[in-house]
């Protein structure tokens, strides 16, 4: 069973890309075009995603900084991954913590990569803990 990521990205190129590199990773994608869908999807059922991918940013009032926010404020340490091709110098004041930013345009590897390291360190974490 995949694990299913919400990816939330308005460029229809870059969502195609995304979503093939997530599924050669083993990954299944979950699209949302604006932060307000995002936020609505990962309020709801953040139990069924396993970590977020957002450009920084997007259609609508919220941007990727703020997608990101919210979904820590559900749980504080739900992976983040952030890509940009502008912001991303805005990464280390805007950024959650333990959070990766790529800069567009990236390898497709480098977001698996990013997405399993960030999982890892998660499930290392949980497992300290018990």
């Amino acid at each position: 069973m995949p694990l299913t990521v919400l990816v939330i990205e308005d460029d229809e190129a870059i969502q195609g890309v995304v979503e093939d590199a997530l599924s050669e990773g083993g990954f299944e994608a979950a699209m949302a075009r604006t932060g307000e869908e995002a936020v609505t999807l990962l309020k709801g059922r953040l139990l069924r995603y396993r970590a977020l991918v957002t450009d920084i940013k997007l259609l609508g009032k919220f941007n990727g900084w703020e997608v990101a926010r919210a979904a820590r404020d559900v749980d504080p340490n739900f992976p983040v991954v952030y890509m940009s091709g502008v912001a991303a110098r805005e990464w280390a004041t805007q950024g959650v913590p333990n959070s990766i930013m790529l800069q567009k345009p990236f390898a497709t590897a480098q977001l698996t990569t990013a997405l399993s390291q960030l999982l890892n360190e998660r499930l290392a974490a949980g497992s300290s803990k018990a």
